[in-house]
């Protein structure tokens, strides 16, 4: 009787230290609003169910990177992008690039979207484009981390890999992802015209069929339409205008670096989440650009609701964007990017850096620039992984070398934020390849935040 009674007491003790557990654990939760609130469904202020992979994207928690705090005395918080489905910050503009174009009538479900991306971009894109019964074709840069187009390709998109050269050059891959996107259309158009004239029975389906592009593009069509209903309208919240039905599928060239959809992610989306996880209780924003989208987005929405929060931009080596923060030009005539004969990104981030200004980025409110080190990104990255666990990649890592930065200029008592847009999983074969530093003298070699030092 006693060991039952003691077993008993036991059970009870456990179950009341259960409840209190899960008391806490409640009450701590943020309670963060979801930024599109016309597909929130809410249960105390945050989500409690989302409907497929979109309504997943999002509401990433801002958190605070303790060791770069303690070390500045300011509060340095990171925004988890890497958390998305996807991997990365992209799938926020993966989202409102296909969403638009669906809207427009540019895109319909079962249209491909093209787009020339260093990895992120086109990771997120093939991730999302079946959620709206849409395929995806990547041009990437043969000299991206491998296991980017490995990502691509497993998810199902189609992968064309070339050689890197300047924008002003048709074989850039930026230009190339156009020309498919126009090739897809032509196709298309072809599609039509013919399955016209066989409508109108002006001509047999076998005389019709001798171009073996048009052929397989009907029959991939066929194989859309028999397979993938059921997951389109599973998958896909958007309402807009796709139609799996329809013959013609054509193509999209996504256009992340001038298409303004990217910016209007971060106004819309972005910005408002991290004004409403900060309270509107923070004083600066710092990170990097590759299209220019984040920061663009971001810093003009922060500006908006407070115009003293600072907006400060992060700038990899090769790129000429700080010079364009700091001095109103870019480059002499004869540096300008076009008439460089080799590629001018010398530097082992990925996905950041240019030497044009973008659509996206004229759209940045920046009160300056920074500029960072690929020593110092590695040596951060080692950093924040011993310190803090996080696993960040080389651009993730440039944005917190810039908050550091931020913070040593404006002193201690300030809140910074940041973006960590996607995790080191897809940078192994470089960013955190032993072998491919040491060649390129970046072997890490510091035990603290001495790298830093001015």
């Amino acid at each position: 009787m006693a060991v039952a009674t003691a077993a008993g007491a036991a059970a009870a003790a456990a179950a009341v230290s259960l409840i209190a557990c899960y008391v806490l654990f409640h009450n701590s939760i943020p309670k963060v609003p979801w930024g599109r609130t016309a597909r929130s469904s809410r249960a105390g202020g945050r989500r409690t169910r989302r409907k497929g992979l979109v309504e997943a994207i999002g509401n990433t928690p801002l958190i605070r990177i303790n060791s770069l705090s303690d070390a500045t005395g300011c509060e340095i918080l990171g925004k988890a992008e890497f958390l998305n489905p996807g991997g990365s910050v992209k799938d926020r503009v993966a989202v409102k690039i296909i969403e638009e174009a669906l809207d427009s009538g540019d895109l319909i479900c079962g249209g491909t979207v093209t787009e020339g991306s260093a990895g992120s971009t086109a990771i997120s894109l093939a991730t999302v484009a079946p959620a709206y019964g849409c395929r995806c074709h990547v041009v990437i840069p043969d000299d991206a981390a491998i296991e980017k187009s490995q990502i691509i390709e497993a998810l199902g998109a189609t992968v064309e890999r070339v050689r890197p050269v300047s924008i002003t050059h048709r074989d850039h891959f930026v230009n190339i992802a156009r020309r498919r996107a126009l090739e897809a259309n032509k196709l298309a158009a072809a599609q039509r015209e013919a399955n016209g004239t066989q409508t109108n029975g002006l001509a047999h389906v076998d005389s019709k069929m001798t171009d073996d592009g048009l052929a397989a593009m009907q029959l991939e069509s066929k194989k859309t339409q028999d397979n993938d209903p059921s997951h389109v309208s599973m998958e896909m919240p958007h309402s807009g205008k796709c139609d799996p039905s329809s013959d013609s599928k054509g193509g999209f060239f996504a256009d992340q670096f001038e298409n303004l959809a990217n910016y209007r992610a971060h106004y819309e989306w972005t910005g408002p989440e991290i004004w409403e996880q900060t309270k509107g209780s923070l004083h600066a924003f710092v990170a990097a650009a590759g299209t220019g989208g984040t920061i663009a987005g971001v810093s003009r929405y922060l500006k908006g609701k407070n115009r003293s929060i600072k907006c400060f931009l992060m700038d990899p080596p090769g790129s000429g964007l700080f010079n364009k923060v700091t001095r109103g030009v870019m480059y002499t005539k004869e540096e300008a990017e076009g008439k460089r004969l080799k590629n001018p990104f010398d530097t082992i981030t990925e996905g950041i850096g240019i030497n044009r200004v973008t659509n996206n980025f004229m759209m940045a409110e920046l009160d300056g620039a920074y500029r960072g080190t690929d020593r110092e990104a590695v040596e951060m990255s080692r950093f924040l992984l011993r310190n803090d666990g996080l696993f960040v990649g080389s651009s993730s890592a440039m944005n917190c070398v810039g908050a550091v930065r931020v913070a040593q200029d404006l002193g201690p008592g300030h809140t910074i934020v940041t973006i960590l847009c996607d995790s080191g999983m897809r940078h192994l074969s470089k960013f955190f390849n032993d072998q491919y530093l040491a060649d390129h003298g970046l072997t890490p070699t510091a035990t603290g935040l001495e790298f830093l030092d001015k």
